[in-house]
């Protein structure tokens, strides 16, 4: 468990956050989860985790970004939002890429907490009440680390490198920057922005939260095999784009903060 200090005046916002639960009332809640192509498993997940937040608060809501699925998962969707009443669903014309769909997400997410993991099935959103339990007066938010990897063997070895090679490039105190399986409050998306369209974004959050002084706890979450379709990864289109972005970020958050006033500006307008 790693614990992130930030600066003070984070104290009230959190104090403003939590003073209905100070008072014995339950906290407001969004789950959200961006989707594409997983037909097979976003209605099973918009179902348990209703059951799920049933259980700590009454007033909550669940939120799906289709980002232009090419399968039957926007239909699904229509249906299960005119069954559901928590259930609202935002569509993407085209496939705009996973940061992208986060980025919707977080913006029209209407709860004061937001918990979020992908739509594919691979963690299981039960495990939800192990990040709130974590979610004391003094945290911002809750980020999961694998125990376990569950894919092919040089998935495994490439999201180690990554990890590391992310933690080292962009100093990173966090564990597990590509877990996506998160709690936050939502005053956080009203102090930072974030750009980034692929999954570069994972890597953007962490470090600006950091920057931030946002505090955060790390709690372990399983990680189960992905049942249906396959990762859009390891695609060269989708590697070139990643490391572009990873170019970016890197330059934005970590070189051009250290670079005398005038080169950052001269670098921005070249």
């Amino acid at each position: 468990m790693r614990l992130t200090l930030g600066p003070h005046n984070t104290i009230v916002r959190i104090f403003r956050s939590f003073r209905g639960t100070v008072l014995g009332e339950r906290s407001s809640l969004t789950a959200f989860f961006p989707a594409y192509n997983d037909q097979h498993t976003i209605e099973g997940i918009v179902r348990t985790v209703a059951q799920e937040m049933r259980k700590v608060t009454d007033d909550f809501e669940v939120l799906v970004v289709d980002d232009g699925s090419k399968d039957q998962t926007g239909a699904i969707l229509d249906r299960l939002a005119a069954e559901l009443p928590f259930l609202r669903v935002i569509h993407h014309e085209h496939n705009f890429g996973y940061g992208a769909a986060l980025i919707t997400g977080f913006k029209n997410a209407k709860k004061d907490l937001i918990f979020y993991t992908d739509g594919d099935g691979q963690y299981d959103v039960r495990e939800l009440h192990n990040l709130l339990a974590q979610l004391k007066a003094n945290i911002d938010l809750v980020n999961g680390y694998k125990v376990k990897r569950a894919d092919a063997w040089y998935r495994i070895f490439i999201g180690a490198m990554y990890r590391r090679a992310m933690r080292w490039t962009f100093r990173l105190s966090i564990r597990d920057v590509d877990c996506d399986f998160r709690l936050f409050r939502r005053y956080i998306f009203e102090t930072i922005s974030l750009e980034s369209r692929s999954g570069v974004i994972c890597v953007e959050m962490a470090k600006k939260f950091e920057l931030a002084g946002f505090r955060m706890v790390e709690v372990p979450v399983s990680h189960y095999p992905r049942m249906y379709g396959r990762s859009e990864f390891f695609r060269v289109r989708h590697l070139v784009f990643t490391f572009k972005g990873l170019l970016k970020i890197w330059w934005t958050l970590v070189v051009s903060p250290r670079l005398p006033l005038w080169m950052s500006i001269a670098a921005k307008k070249s």
